[in-house]
């Protein structure tokens, strides 16, 4: 993993803010992921931090959490707020499937080029999906796999488990 130092994290903070129309995600949204400019990860939102994307410039807001994890009327605050909203339910490493994994490939690739906000409770199912997108449909290495579901909120609790799948071929 690259270690940044702060003169370097403060460069691509601030390349961010210029590329979110001067909105602060990373103040915004906790825990924050900024694989790409064009990608944002993050936990659960609120109306708050719905507003924070759509000022910012977010096209889509792909939502991979279930229902019941819900607390609000999210389809509705997002579209609200103007942006497109995709709903793929992982409520947990049961649904790391196939299926899922290219439903998610196909969401993104509908809205390829647009500038996408992806979250879950914090980030670690989106991470998983994209680790499991890169291996199994672009046939990635193990490690660039698994790197590239670092850098979108994959951590400790589901490493092991997309590991292992990627390990099985599809």
């Amino acid at each position: 993993m690259t270690q940044h130092t702060h003169s370097e994290s403060t460069a691509n903070d601030a390349a961010n803010n210029d590329a979110d129309n001067g909105i602060d995600l990373a103040n915004s949204l906790d825990p924050y992921f900024r694989p790409d400019n064009q990608t944002i990860v993050c936990g659960a939102l609120d109306d708050e931090k719905i507003t924070a994307l759509a000022k910012a410039g977010v096209e889509l807001v792909i939502n991979l959490q279930p229902d019941e994890e819900l607390s609000f009327d999210e389809a509705a605050a997002v579209r609200q707020a103007g942006m497109y909203y995709e709903q793929l339910p992982i409520g947990g490493a049961d649904d790391l499937k196939q299926l899922k994994i290219l439903a998610f490939d196909n969401i993104l690739r509908q809205y390829h080029g647009k500038k996408v906000a992806m979250h879950c409770g914090s980030g670690n199912r989106a991470g998983a999906a994209m680790a499991l997108r890169a291996g199994w449909l672009r046939g990635r290495k193990m490690d660039t796999a698994m790197e590239r579901g670092r850098s979108h909120g994959l951590d400790d609790s589901l490493e092991q488990e997309v590991h292992n799948r990627l390990l099985v071929p599809r």
